[in-house]
């Protein structure tokens, strides 16, 4: 409030002031409304900055005001996200490091006739010499008597990534006279190392990681005849699909022209329906709608196609994998000329773990619950009797 002091000079008295009120002139006003302006907007600009800083500013502000008796306004519950980073993402840095420490275990097993390329296939997937055959003297190149399954494993580093590869190759298998019966062996086999890895869980002092030798894939190299499946390829698959995960592959595809071969493809197909065998990856075994989509682009190019080769030629300045012919260079790795590109994403890219998933959770699952039914069988030939007394193989067969 302004006030005026009038002396009363202008008649020559000498009494006392008198005050009285005075108003703010129009123009003063216009004068302070800039300031006023700017007041207004650095209050507003604090209000911003306390709201986007987050509730945690808010609550320290509100704790800071409690000794001037101001109470904070109550507010709803929220979820932690909305609090500030809490860390959950950071188990996947957790696990890769675990991971990197441990390394990776991947078994792969090889049958087709000899001569099929099994061994320059499995130099060329993982581009160095892994096949037993690499290996081999010349003594030992030779045609076994029998089916001799061997297996060979490897080191394997890439961009600090550690696998322990093994290779099994089944050298004699189809290249009998008499091939009856012929993958009783193989089965054998695969059993035997389900088998061994059981022993290892029901030890009552178990390794902190167990050794794991069970076969992973396998791929079956079918001869490419052009026409159908032999009686033999349809025993095999028939009989291992239910144990192991199975990819067949047309062998030395470039042998085919474009049109024999997808002929050849779609032929193979029609009798692994007929027959009723499943390879991977199976279609039980989609987890969702993605998987499905994604699994059913393979299913329409399985069997693949494939040409394997560990020579390297210049092609447009570049030097590539391939097989060279009068009329060209076939190469390996381009999606034009063969599928093999197509098989190695799947083998390693992209459903590496998803078959040791299925190799581990269904068929050594079906392993161990067969094998534990049998132990649950009394020793007179009776049958062990659950506790709700229904028979004790009904009861696994079921959950199996």
């Amino acid at each position: 409030a302004y006030t005026l002091k009038n002396k009363g000079a202008s008649n020559g008295s000498s009494s006392d002031a008198i005050e009285e009120p005075f108003l703010v002139p129009q123009r003063t006003i216009h004068q302070l409304l800039p300031y006023i302006k700017k007041m207004l907007m650095a209050v507003s600009l604090f209000l911003y900055h306390i709201i986007s800083l987050g509730p945690e500013v808010i609550t320290s502000f509100y704790g800071n005001m409690a000794d001037v008796g101001k109470t904070p306004v109550a507010r709803n519950e929220k979820t932690n996200s909305e609090f500030g980073y809490v860390g959950i993402d950071a188990i996947l840095e957790q696990m890769r490091r675990k991971a990197m420490k441990q390394g990776f275990e991947f078994n792969i097993m090889v049958v087709g006739q000899s001569g099929l390329g099994k061994s320059t296939l499995m130099n060329t997937l993982f581009k160095s010499k892994v096949s037993r055959r690499s290996l081999m003297t010349t003594e030992e190149d030779r045609i076994p008597k029998t089916i001799e399954i061997k297996s060979i494993s490897h080191d394997i580093e890439e961009k600090g990534v550690r696998m322990k590869l093994t290779v099994i190759d089944t050298p004699g298998f189809g290249d009998q006279i008499n091939n009856e019966n012929c993958w009783q062996p193989i089965m054998k086999f695969i059993n035997a190392q389900y088998e061994q890895y059981l022993q290892e869980e029901i030890n009552i002092e178990r390794k902190k990681r167990i050794p794991d030798s069970r076969v992973h894939c396998c791929i079956y190299f079918i001869p490419p005849t052009g026409h159908c499946l032999r009686p033999i390829d349809i025993e095999f698959m028939r009989h291992l699909s239910k144990v192991v995960n199975i990819v067949p592959v047309i062998a030395k595809a470039d042998t085919l022209t474009l049109e024999e071969r997808d002929f050849f493809k779609q032929k193979i197909r029609v009798d692994l329906r007929a027959n009723e065998i499943d390879v991977y990856p199976q279609k039980e075994f989609d987890e969702d709608a993605e998987d499905r989509i994604v699994n059913e682009k393979i299913r329409e190019m399985i069997p693949f196609a494939v040409v394997g080769s560990d020579q390297e030629y210049q092609v447009n300045g570049k030097r590539l994998l391939g097989r060279k012919t009068r009329w060209g260079i076939v190469e390996v790795e381009n999606t034009a000329h063969c599928e093999f590109a197509y098989l190695r994403d799947l083998l390693i890219r992209t459903h590496m773990q998803n078959i040791k998933d299925i190799t581990s959770s269904i068929h050594y699952e079906m392993y161990r619950v067969r094998r534990l039914n049998e132990n649950n069988t009394q020793p007179n030939g009776q049958t062990a009797i659950h506790a709700n007394s229904v028979p004790e193989h009904e009861v696994l067969s079921h959950e199996m």
